[in-house]
């Protein structure tokens, strides 16, 4: 009973944190768009710029061109792979870090999905660079993504193995 009581809790620290990376990205494409126009870049540090830009692709651009059946197929996995974390991270077997992963996880791909179906594509507005060299612009929902997946890779590698050892 206990232990279901603490994986309940668990699972809505994972859905809170969903809907956090959810909330932050919403507002934050919603400023880019009220206060930057498309296309414009505004230097903010020097290795940051602001920008406003539409992906209507996935990662890195991938598809951008593809005609616009990329928007449908892209909304189609987000919505697999939301169903595939919000199990995941009700499963009794999830641990609390994993939950938390896989809420960062859900919550950038609910906050891109809402955008592809809201704006027919991904506001990208954070533009890393080093001198000429610029890293792909990207959002919040897409930090919540990676933070999420490198948290499940340093799990994978360092964490289960503790776990094995201390239940062992």
């Amino acid at each position: 009973m206990i232990g279901t009581m603490q994986a309940d809790r668990n699972a809505r620290s994972g859905f809170l944190l969903a809907a956090l990376v959810l909330a932050a990205d919403i507002v934050t494409k919603a400023a880019i768009v009220g206060w930057v126009e498309y296309g414009t870049q505004h230097d903010w540090l020097p290795v940051l710029n602001i920008v406003h830009l539409l992906n209507r692709g996935a990662a890195f651009s991938f598809l951008h061109d593809a005609g616009g059946w990329q928007r449908v197929f892209f909304i189609a996995v987000a919505l697999v792979a939301s169903a595939f974390l919000v199990f995941m991270i009700r499963r009794p077997g999830t641990s609390r870090s994993e939950q938390m992963a896989f809420g960062l996880i859900l919550g950038g791909a609910l906050a891109n999905m809402f955008d592809r179906t809201a704006r027919g594509a991904v506001v990208d507005w954070i533009d890393f660079h080093w001198g000429m060299h610029h890293w792909p612009a990207f959002n919040m929902a897409d930090i919540g993504i990676t933070v999420g997946a490198a948290l499940l890779v340093i799990y994978e590698l360092f964490g289960r193995k503790q776990v094995r050892e201390t239940n062992g």
